[in-house]
């Protein structure tokens, strides 16, 4: 389970946080303030830790190496989630930073309302545990890993029973340079040629998808299975609730909230203060009929805090 609180007040210590709200709207705009260095590193690594634990968990015993392999134990070199390529690491990080200032930020969210991320859903990647699998037979066979079905991370509302009452549901990206249109292909998708008339379109991008998105996603059937078999005691009205709400297809539609983060290193002709998506209105090609949270994480050197992170966990003193 994931068990860490948020470093809340490291985090408003290292991010400048601009807040806003509108409606069913709300976005926040967050910029690197403080410089990266270990002690960021340090306290950001426990969230990271427990956020990765159960798939550590659930992959080391299917590759069936030790949690925890000593220094020259066979399987050494397949400790997840650090041996991943640098790639996944990027993406992994956007990830759990959606959980991260979910939880840290709720109170800048759209509806105030309380979050809890329970577990990470990490373990439901299946190209994963096929790359551990044979790496830790063949140290020789690096390759980049496909990405993961499905949300990239939910988290629930309870009400005073226990029982799910609205659903957070995630997409993070990460990209190495937030230019504008970096931020419109991201949104939007890339451009696509009509091979009979010539015409130019966009194809499939964030806004498609979540616009089309069922209302109750299959990674809440996941996450309640999870519950089921991590923490039933402590979460058995969670899991009735969410069973009620998968069973009856036809039912009115969970209350929820979109959230889109998008990470990544900020550009020299970028203003302070100045979001790549607007935050005055919600924008126009959002048609989901969910309240929508939309987050900027601009940072000044993305890799070399990622790759310190993802050194470190499980190595850290």
């Amino acid at each position: 389970m994931h068990t860490c609180e948020p470093p809340t007040e490291a985090l408003n210590e290292w991010l400048t946080v601009y807040p806003s709200v509108n409606g069913t709207y709300g976005h926040l705009l967050l910029e690197q303030a403080t410089e990266t260095n270990q002690n960021l590193i340090s306290v950001l690594r426990p969230y990271f830790e427990s956020a990765h634990l159960d798939a550590r968990e659930h992959f080391h015993r299917e590759i069936a190496i030790d949690l925890h392999p000593d220094a020259g134990a066979p399987g050494e070199q397949t400790c997840y989630p650090n041996c991943l390529p640098s790639k996944a690491h990027k993406g992994l990080f956007g990830e759990v930073m959606a959980g991260m200032l979910t939880e840290a930020f709720k109170t800048s969210f759209i509806g105030n309302h309380e979050w809890k991320i329970p577990i990470f859903l990490f373990r439901m990647h299946a190209d994963v545990e096929a790359y551990l699998w044979t790496l830790v037979r063949d140290e020789t066979r690096e390759r980049e890993i496909f990405g993961r079905f499905g949300s990239d991370f939910i988290g629930l509302s309870l009400n005073d029973q226990g029982e799910v009452n609205r659903i957070i549901i995630g997409e993070a990206k990460w990209r190495s340079q937030l230019t504008q249109s970096v931020i419109d292909t991201l949104m939007l998708g890339n451009w696509r040629t009509n091979k009979d008339t010539g015409e130019r379109h966009r194809a499939r991008g964030i806004w498609f998808e979540i616009n089309r998105d069922t209302g109750v996603p299959h990674g809440l059937r996941q996450l309640q299975r999870l519950l089921q078999h991590k923490n039933m005691e402590g979460y058995q009205a969670a899991v009735v609730s969410i069973d009620r709400i998968v069973a009856q297809k036809d039912a009115p539609i969970l209350p929820r909230t979109n959230l889109v983060l998008i990470s990544g290193n900020d550009t020299p002709n970028r203003e302070t203060a100045n979001s790549l998506i607007p935050w005055e209105t919600i924008p126009s090609d959002y048609l989901a009929p969910h309240d929508l949270q939309v987050v900027e994480l601009i940072l000044q050197d993305g890799e070399t805090l990622i790759d310190g992170i993802y050194s470190s966990l499980w190595n850290g003193k």
